[in-house]
C-alpha cells in the first residue's frame, strides 16, 4: 500500500523562525566568500570592458583630482603644499572609499535582481559582493598615498599599521549598510537619490578637503560626525598619528548601531525581499 507524503512547508506563519533564517543566510552568505569574491571581480571587469586602462582609470582621475585640489585649497587655506597635499591624499582616497560603499549599498540588492529571481544565493552574497568589490577598487587608489608620500619625503613608519583595525571597521560597516540600505532601496525607490544627496552635503561637512583644526573650538564635535569618525580610524595611522579615544569610541559605536540597525531590519523583512527587488 502505498502512503501519501507528508507536505514539506518552506514557512509556517504561525512559527516563522525569522531569526534563524536569517542567521542560516549570514552564514551561507560568508561561506560562499568565493563566490562573492569571483562575482565582484566581474563586476569590475564588465565595468571597465574595452578600456585600455581597465580600473586604472580610477586611480588616474583620483591623481588629477587630487593633483587640482590639492593645489587650489593650499593657496585658499594660504598653506604649505608640501604639508597639505599628503593629508589631502589620505582624506579624498579613504573618503572616496566610504562614499562609494554608500552608493553601492543602495543598489547591493536591486543590482542583483536577475540572480535573486534566479537562483536561491543567500541574500548576505551579495552584500559581501559590494565589500569586495569596492575593496579592489581602494587598493588600485592606495597606492597614490605612497607616491604622495615618497613625493614631498613623508616616512609615518611602523604607526600605519594602527590603520588596519580601521580598515575592519569600515569593512564591518560596508557589510551591514550594503544590508540595510539595499533592502531600504529595494522597498523604497527613492531613497538612492537622496542617499547621494546626504553624500555630497556630507563631504562639505566633514573634514575631508579641510583640516578638523580649522574649526577651533568645535574640532572636539566633529567625532559626532559618523563618517569623519570612521574616516579618521584609518586616516589618522596612516599620517603617522592616533585617532584618539573619543574618535574610537564614535566610530564603534556609530559602526554597532548600523550593524543592530541591518540585523533587526534583516531578521523583520528577509523574507520580503525577492517580492522587492
Amino acid at each position: 500500500m502505498l502512503h501519501a507524503a507528508s507536505p514539506v512547508h518552506d514557512f509556517d506563519a504561525a512559527a516563522p523562525r525569522r531569526r534563524e533564517r536569517a542567521l542560516e543566510d549570514l552564514r551561507g552568505g560568508l561561506s560562499r566568500w568565493r563566490l562573492a569574491w569571483a562575482l565582484a571581480r566581474s563586476d569590475i571587469t564588465h565595468r571597465y570592458r574595452g578600456s585600455v586602462l581597465g580600473p586604472f582609470w580610477l586611480t588616474l582621475s583620483t591623481a588629477v583630482m587630487l593633483g587640482a585640489l590639492g593645489i587650489l585649497y593650499a593657496k585658499l587655506f594660504r598653506v604649505d603644499v608640501a604639508a597639505y597635499l599628503p593629508w589631502l591624499a589620505v582624506s579624498l582616497i579613504v573618503w572616496n572609499t566610504i562614499s562609494q560603499i554608500v552608493t553601492d549599498a543602495t543598489t547591493s540588492l536591486t543590482g542583483a535582481e536577475g540572480v535573486i529571481r534566479q537562483m536561491p544565493l543567500p541574500y548576505s552574497v551579495h552584500a559581501l559582493r559590494v565589500v569586495f568589490r569596492n575593496a579592489v577598487i581602494a587598493a588600485h587608489n592606495l597606492p597614490l598615498i605612497a607616491v604622495v608620500f615618497a613625493w614631498f619625503g613623508v616616512l609615518p613608519g611602523w604607526g600605519v599599521l594602527a590603520a588596519i583595525p580601521g580598515f575592519v571597521l569600515i569593512a564591518a560597516a560596508a557589510f551591514a549598510a550594503s544590508l540595510f540600505l539595499g533592502m531600504v532601496c529595494a522597498r523604497f525607490r527613492d531613497i538612492p537619490p537622496i542617499v547621494a544627496s546626504v553624500m555630497q552635503i556630507a563631504f562639505f561637512v566633514s573634514p575631508v578637503i579641510w583640516k578638523p583644526d580649522m574649526v577651533g573650538h568645535w574640532e572636539p564635535f566633529l567625532a559626532i560626525n559618523p563618517f569623519f569618525a570612521v574616516m579618521e580610524t584609518v586616516r589618522a595611522p596612516l599620517m603617522g598619528g592616533s585617532a584618539g579615544l573619543l574618535v574610537w569610541a564614535s566610530a564603534i559605536i556609530w559602526t554597532s548601531a548600523l550593524v543592530a540597525g541591518a540585523w533587526v531590519f534583516f531578521v523583520r523583512f528577509r523574507g520580503r525581499i525577492a517580492f522587492w527587488v
